[in-house]
């Protein structure tokens, strides 16, 4: 799988443990910085990897700030995503099996980076399961597209 990795200068080290296990696991990612330590604006990185996914040119992305909730924010600005912040286990499984989430965000200052790694594990394994679930994202999905249209009058 393809997965577009980002994060803030915040979240260097943490990125990295989670760009190797991604690697040793077999994954290719695509990396959007940041890449050293020089203060960024987190949108450009979260806006990146969120349009690398919406356009398919990544299955999945992970981003990953000081706390997850402004890469969050910013991910789900892009037309067609959907991110969730995900710093347990069954957020992190809800956001993929209920609500189809193809980013998910962490917090380097607010989980370790051990947690990380195995909610990146739980996360890749989990699918959408539809169910009840499917007409409530088709809503999401819905408001979307009609906002959308409003913007284009």
């Amino acid at each position: 799988m393809t997965i577009a990795i980002g994060c803030d200068e915040a979240a260097l080290e943490f990125r990295d443990i989670i760009k190797k296990q991604l690697i040793d696991q077999g994954h290719q990612v695509e990396d959007f910085g940041a890449y050293d330590s020089t203060p960024i604006l987190y949108p450009d990185i979260g806006v990146a990897v969120a349009q690398a996914v919406a356009a398919g040119q990544c299955a999945r992305g992970i981003l990953i700030c000081g706390t997850g909730i402004g890469m969050c924010i910013t991910a789900n600005k892009v037309p067609g995503i959907r991110a969730a912040v995900c710093h347990d286990m069954f957020s992190t499984e809800r956001s993929r099996k209920s609500n189809n989430a193809q980013i998910m965000c962490m917090g380097a200052r607010v989980i370790a980076p051990q947690l990380g790694e195995m909610l990146v594990d739980l996360w890749l394994k989990c699918d959408f399961e539809g169910g009840g679930s499917a007409p409530k994202v088709a809503k999401i999905m819905e408001y979307e597209a009609q906002f959308l249209m409003k913007e284009k009058l």
